[in-house]
């Protein structure tokens, strides 16, 4: 039954029933966001051990990589309609359980393929897992005040995580590469315990989109297949010309079918907000340097450097500590000086420090590329936070749920072609240093983009008002 705020009676705790109701959702909640974001940030320092172990070479750890993101992203849209229909308590135990069975066989994997199937299915539990664990922390806590400081414990599970992910990937590295899958299956078992002890969720009739979620998996698959082969065999070989030309087929498909069905996934209308459009490219340029960049200095710090995995996750720990501690004031800056001048600053900071790591010469040491990624770690708080909050206070109450998630479905792309055109940048023949240049010019570009439209943020804000 859906959770109702009952008069408090006392337990034999002492603490009101629907107060521990509240803390058991909200610890459930925290650490499946907390998971789900891990397993995104703590692969990355083990991909050489992964290759060494499994081969593949760089086209192998890139699909390693996107194989999560790339359903992550895919499955965003439609889980909310899942979620909606069988109830989010629910939504979360299944996509949960999901995403610890493939972490189990993901340890187990004898093989890249066998890996990087059993990633597609993490991918598909985790795009189940991160909105209905909102909508759990939403139900919990109707008052606003309290919901507002939940809100605020459940992103700092994500900043955590995401601090977390480097070192700890070095840590169990050092055993070997499977622990960072292993660690999946004692923290997921604590959550559903944590969730047996909340209410059901309530539930209501939500149509699915079969024809947009398949054009969209078609779409996103195309493109990201297309950019991470083009790094083997050029973009003129005939299988990426076929992929990315079934890319550009889904994409207008599904654009078609988003116009004429009744139950679109995405309504075509909510991008006559500038608003929407401009955070949707914001969520897209942040994820291209913040994700982007992670992947890239992994590899660079234990290919070039010689680092080992524990290394080079080190390595990431200021960029990260700093992002984590960051995130602990970002509201408060947003409401002192709105929330353009954040996210203009966060984007700028992952242009300077792309733009920094670029151009310095390659005997650099590990401290310095390591200090120059601090700018790109304080950029996250700056810019998301402030995003998402202008996002859903400009556009109506009933599509909070459908624009919450395509800003996230546009940073798990902007992550996952990131992955797929930087690895293909590296791998080309004109050799790592070259391709990481060009994939920093690449991605602080983008970031100048993005903050440039930004600015023009507030005429935007004007036109929906």
């Amino acid at each position: 039954m859906p959770f109702t705020a009952s008069p408090h009676r006392p337990s034999k705790a002492g603490a009101p029933k629907t107060d521990r109701h509240a803390s058991a959702t909200l610890g459930a909640s925290v650490l499946g966001f907390f998971v789900i974001t891990l397993d995104a940030t703590i692969v990355n320092v083990a991909l050489p051990s992964i290759r060494d172990a499994l081969g593949g070479g760089i086209t192998g750890l890139e699909w390693v990589v996107d194989a999560y993101t790339l359903m992550f992203a895919a499955l965003l849209l439609s889980a909310g309609a899942l979620s909606d229909r069988i109830g989010a308590r629910k939504a979360f135990a299944g996509g949960l359980g999901l995403f610890i069975a493939a972490s189990v066989v993901c340890g187990l994997a004898p093989s890249l393929p066998v890996l990087i199937a059993a990633r597609v299915v993490q991918g598909v539990g985790a795009a189940v897992t991160m909105p209905t664990s909102m909508a759990l922390v939403r139900q919990a806590f109707p008052d606003p005040a309290r919901r507002a400081r939940a809100v605020g414990m459940w992103a700092m599970g994500g900043a955590m995580a995401a601090a977390a992910g480097p070192v700890l990937g070095g840590l169990l590295s050092l055993v070997s590469w499977r622990g960072i899958f292993w660690i999946n299956l004692p923290v997921g078992i604590l959550t559903l315990l944590l969730l047996s002890r909340t209410p059901h969720s309530p539930t209501r009739p939500a149509p699915f989109d079969w024809t947009g979620q398949i054009t969209a998996i078609l779409a996103m698959g195309g493109l990201t297949f297309g950019a991470i082969e083009a790094g083997d065999a050029g973009f003129t070989a005939p299988q990426v010309l076929v992929s990315l030309g079934i890319a550009i087929v889904a994409l207008a498909a599904f654009v078609t079918a988003q116009a004429k069905v009744a139950h679109p996934m995405v309504p075509l209308t909510l991008f006559r907000s500038p608003t929407v459009v401009v955070a949707t490219g914001i969520g897209f340029a942040f994820m291209v340097g913040f994700y982007g960049l992670p992947f890239l200095f992994s590899l660079y710090f234990q290919q070039q450097h010689g680092l080992s995995a524990l290394g080079a996750g080190l390595a990431f720990l200021p960029m990260m500590l700093l992002s984590a501690f960051l995130t602990l004031f970002s509201a408060r800056i947003a409401e002192r000086t709105g929330p353009r001048v954040p996210v203009i600053a966060g984007l700028i900071l992952i242009a300077a420090g792309s733009i920094a790591l670029a151009v310095i010469p390659a005997s650099v040491p590990v401290w310095a590329n390591a200090l120059l990624l601090i700018p790109v770690g304080m950029a996250g708080p700056l810019v998301m936070p402030p995003t998402t909050a202008l996002l859903l206070e400009h556009v109506p109450t009933a599509q909070t749920g459908t624009a919450s998630g395509v800003f996230n479905t546009s940073r798990q792309i902007g992550g996952a072609l990131a992955v797929a055109v930087f690895g293909a940048l590296i791998s080309a023949p004109a050799g790592f240093h070259h391709g990481l240049r060009v994939s920093l010019t690449l991605a602080a570009a983008i970031a100048l983009l993005a903050a440039l439209a930004t600015g023009r943020m507030g005429t935007a804000r004007r036109r929906d008002a």
